[in-house]
């Protein structure tokens, strides 16, 4: 990642990235982190939920779950995005948790904010009316890839499920630029150490044009 990067505070990295980047980023509108699989943005949209009281976030690997790895916006559009909209609570079983016998729910607690949705896939155009803020995690991919195994392990059905994963995500990737869309970009694998609480961010503009970062 070769472009210009200032360091934010990890508590403050949507509010002042509002001032330092002139973003128009809202409390009740869903702010979006996408990246490569194995990038950080999990990692950072946790980090950010912690620092920001009354925040939730919601994971899109959760909604395609058994479903699809990126045909999912509708379901996270109904169940999700609208009832947050409309200020309601959301608590969604998707057919396949039911289905499979998976234990829980995808929960957005009412008065909930910031809501913050983490996935590989989760900027695109349909979901453009319903996010304010999208975060592009930028990451090496061999070191992306080592924390995919480090993760998931490396018995041969697992790599093959990450080979057939990355396949998906490459060609989602290439048909969409998601990073060109991207208001904030964020360091996922810095070359030097970060201080505790802390990120390294840029703009759009500093991210390349046809080569995400």
């Amino acid at each position: 990642m070769n472009h210009p990067l200032q360091i934010v505070d990890v508590g403050l990295a949507l509010g002042e990235a509002r001032f330092r980047f002139s973003l128009d980023v809202a409390d009740d509108v869903p702010h979006v982190l996408l990246g490569r699989s194995g990038s950080g943005k999990t990692t950072l949209a946790e980090r950010l939920a912690d620092a920001l009281p009354g925040a939730a976030v919601v994971h899109t690997d959760d909604v395609a779950w058994h479903h699809s790895f990126f045909d999912w916006q509708g379901p996270l559009i109904e169940h999700v995005l609208e009832p947050f909209r409309a200020r309601d609570a959301v608590r969604w079983r998707p057919v396949p948790w039911i289905e499979r016998g998976r234990p829980g729910a995808i929960v957005v607690p009412d008065g909930c904010s910031p809501l913050i949705v983490e996935g590989a896939g989760a900027s695109r155009d349909e979901l453009a009316p319903y996010l304010d803020a999208r975060v592009w995690v930028a990451s090496d991919p061999s070191i992306a890839r080592a924390r995919e195994i480090d993760r998931d392990g490396d018995a041969p059905e697992t790599l093959a499920f990450i080979e057939e994963w990355a396949e998906s995500e490459r060609a989602f990737f290439a048909a969409r630029e998601p990073w060109t869309l991207a208001d904030l970009i964020v360091c996922g694998t810095p070359e030097a150490a970060v201080p505790d609480g802390q990120l390294l961010v840029g703009t759009r503009s500093d991210a390349p044009g046809h080569t995400p970062p």
